[in-house]
């Protein structure tokens, strides 16, 4: 049984990546890279763990830790045993891209402040690289030549504006 406001909050959150120009191709991309990036944090912690420096296995922690709220966020179907996994999806899909942009790459730069090894670094570099693709769709498509041309003449053309009128009020 599915509530009606879960059904909205469903359909609202498909029009919130349409408004911000992410196309279907480069959603699937971000969340592939998300799983990956699980897959990645999750054996690089393991491995981290086995390890007598408390530094490193709380950052080995930290990482596995990341791996499951990675997949609770992008694949909510590998988390099928967690029974608020949808609900949790539903709210991380409301989010802006550079608000998923900041949440990854600091959860992924923190096992690397703890823990400074290749371990942590090759671990959390998907991890990381998923947050650069959601910051990269925050920023938006690229202006294409036309545009861009147009915009630099009405600038250069005001830019002529003003000068003219600052001689004019010298003479």
């Amino acid at each position: 049984m599915s509530s009606p406001g879960a059904a909205g909050a469903a359909a609202g959150s498909a029009p919130a990546a349409q408004e911000e120009g992410m196309t279907w191709w480069y959603r699937w991309l971000c969340r592939l890279a998300g799983v990956l990036g699980a897959v990645s944090c999750a054996i690089s912690g393991l491995f981290n763990c086995i390890t007598i420096h408390p530094l490193n296995i709380a950052a080995g922690v930290w990482m596995i830790t990341n791996a499951f709220i990675l997949l609770l966020c992008e694949a909510p179907f590998c988390c099928t045993f967690v029974e608020f996994a949808n609900t949790v999806a539903e709210r991380v899909d409301r989010l802006r891209s550079w608000q998923k942009a900041v949440f990854y790459c600091g959860m992924a730069v923190i096992p690397i402040v703890m823990s400074l090894t290749l371990t942590t670094l090759l671990g959390n570099a998907i991890a990381f690289a998923t947050g650069v693709l959601y910051g990269l769709s925050a920023l938006g498509k690229k202006g294409d030549a036309i545009s861009y041309a147009r915009i630099q003449q009405q600038r250069q053309q005001a830019d002529e504006e003003k000068l003219a009128e600052t001689l004019e009020g010298e003479l």
